[in-house]
């Protein structure tokens, strides 16, 4: 499976962004998926997990109430809504996939990152 995730850029505090990560090479639907982020100089986190039929979602307390996680697996994409957005959200966000747990941090693919980039 291959993982494209697109989406990023800058923005204003405050603001939004909408991530995508498409699949190919196989269907999204046997797996969990998350969404990583990696600043710099930082260790890569979890910031949004989902289940593999979507009726189970986890956020970090540092994200939770901000992104939002959904699936949509007949288009195998999943998407990271992000709203009011901090300067400490800026970095690097990949997204994965994994046949059993997505959030040890340790999944089976791993998508390309795409820079988001929040100014104060």
């Amino acid at each position: 499976v291959q993982l494209q995730a697109s989406g990023g850029g800058l923005v204003q505090a405050g603001g939004s962004l909408r991530l995508s990560c498409a699949a190919s090479g196989g269907t999204l639907s046997r797996y969990a998926l998350g969404w990583f982020r990696q600043a710099p100089g930082k260790e890569r986190d979890v910031v949004a997990a989902i289940s593999r039929i979507g009726d189970g979602t986890y956020y970090p307390d540092s994200v939770k109430g901000r992104f939002t996680i959904s699936r949509d697996n007949a288009k195998d994409t999943v998407y990271l809504s992000m709203s009011n957005l901090k300067p400490e959200d800026t970095a690097v966000y990949y997204c994965a996939a994994d046949s059993l747990v997505i959030t040890d941090g340790d999944p089976d693919y791993w998508g390309q990152g795409t820079l988001v980039t929040v100014s104060s």
